[in-house]
């Protein structure tokens, strides 16, 4: 009870600077009141859904719609306030003067500028449109990213192979069944040899893939689909009533896999041959840094591969290529992974920048890394968590050529 008190005065105070700049803009009485609707209206909405429209820790669209609208309105707020705190300073500082220095009988506070508002409008507009826009757009702006890899050791055999990566799909978050149907058509659309998905394929439950199973069963490749757990999908961010329950989640979970047609590796690896030559692919269970679990065994699941052997693997969590990939007697040449999300938010131009929070949190965040000749690509996701949208960094499809021979070939 005491943390929704805490946010509904916190709430409030930045509400009130909302207004105040707002009143000061226009005199428009049925705007004031509309902001003082919306402002009711968000944040009912939020305590409801995560409180007593709560199912435990289950993320739902309901849920998420909840969180967007409160962070689309907050960020408007949160723009607002420190400009006209610093003109409130500034402000009670002149009142203050002419008290004791203009001979004032009594103290007078200057009124709020029309343009000092109307400036902090229309910067708050940018984050508050962008956000919405996110969740109206942004969610679904599919993007195929193209790289090529080359290595010195790739099989002949493997020269122009082709691998889309998908990752973090989150389907118990989608809302438009038209567009998850254009994502996967795009996927199918790159014909490669192989696809890849590296986890997080549901928010806590198997049943919130039921919808979808017959259309990401349409997935298909020469050489199959073949799938790695991430951190979401052992249920584990979501209350069980007995361990038995849960462990029936994750198992039904695994039977839909398989029942896409997915090969979902669980600690394990196969092998892609091609004109009596092979690549290892390795597939590992989640391990994060951070709390995050860490059922992956990278010695068990390469235990069939070769010190020689060309590797490609499958693990969910980036942060697991710098613990303990990188540095391993195996030389893996590929890692797949995802679960950033890019955060969802951020500022990408091709050649300019490259710029989320997250980096704050993970080094390798999106896109293509190298280190001691081994690469790592970080798919910004599929889907979408929490925040029912995206900013800047877009829903992504990766498709890498690999490419025997150097760079400078």
């Amino acid at each position: 009870m005491i943390r929704w008190v805490i946010f509904i005065l916190i709430y409030s105070l930045f509400s009130v600077y909302g207004f105040q700049a707002i009143k000061t803009v226009t005199k428009l009485s049925w705007l004031h009141y509309l902001f003082i609707a919306i402002a009711i209206i968000v944040a009912g909405n939020f305590i409801y859904q995560f409180s007593i429209g709560a199912e435990g820790r289950v993320l739902n669209p309901a849920k998420s719609y909840a969180f967007g609208f409160l962070l689309a309105f907050m960020s408007l707020n949160l723009v607002i306030v420190p400009i006209l705190i610093g003109e409130d300073i500034i402000r009670i500082f002149l009142g203050v003067y002419d008290k004791l220095f203009a001979t004032k009988e009594s103290f007078y506070l200057p009124s709020r500028r029309k343009f000092i508002s109307t400036v902090a409008l229309g910067l708050a507009a940018i984050p508050f449109a962008s956000l919405l826009y996110g969740m109206y757009r942004g969610k679904y702006r599919f993007r195929v990213l193209d790289y090529v890899l080359h290595f010195e050791d790739l099989p002949e055999a493997f020269d122009g192979y082709k691998i889309t990566q998908i990752s973090d799909i989150h389907s118990g978050s989608f809302d438009n069944r038209e567009k998850i149907e254009y994502g996967i058509d795009l996927i199918n659309q790159q014909k490669s040899d192989v696809i890849m998905f590296t986890g997080d394929l549901v928010n806590n439950k198997a049943t919130e893939m039921l919808p979808w199973k017959n259309l990401f069963g349409t997935l298909k490749a020469k050489d199959g689909v073949f799938s790695v757990l991430g951190n979401h999908d052992y249920g584990d961010y979501v209350s069980w009533d007995t361990k038995e329950e849960k462990s029936k989640n994750l198992d039904d979970l695994k039977t839909l896999q398989k029942e896409m047609g997915y090969d979902l590796l669980l600690n394990e690896s196969r092998f892609l041959e091609r004109d009596g030559e092979r690549i290892a692919i390795v597939g590992v269970e989640n391990w994060g840094k951070g709390g995050f679990k860490k059922a992956g065994d990278l010695k068990k699941a390469s235990e069939q591969v070769n010190a020689e052997d060309f590797k490609i693997l499958m693990s969910h969590d980036p942060s697991h290529w710098e613990a303990e990939v990188v540095n391993d007697d195996y030389h893996y040449h590929l890692t797949l992974s995802g679960h950033t999300h890019g955060m969802q938010f951020g500022i990408e131009i091709p050649g300019w920048i490259k710029w989320s929070p997250v980096k704050w949190r993970y080094k390798q965040w999106a896109g293509i890394y190298e280190e001691l000749g081994q690469y790592i690509n970080v798919n910004r996701g599929f889907g979408y968590l929490g925040y029912p949208g995206r900013v800047g960094i877009w829903p992504e499809v990766t498709v890498i050529t690999l490419k025997k021979g150097s760079n400078n070939a």
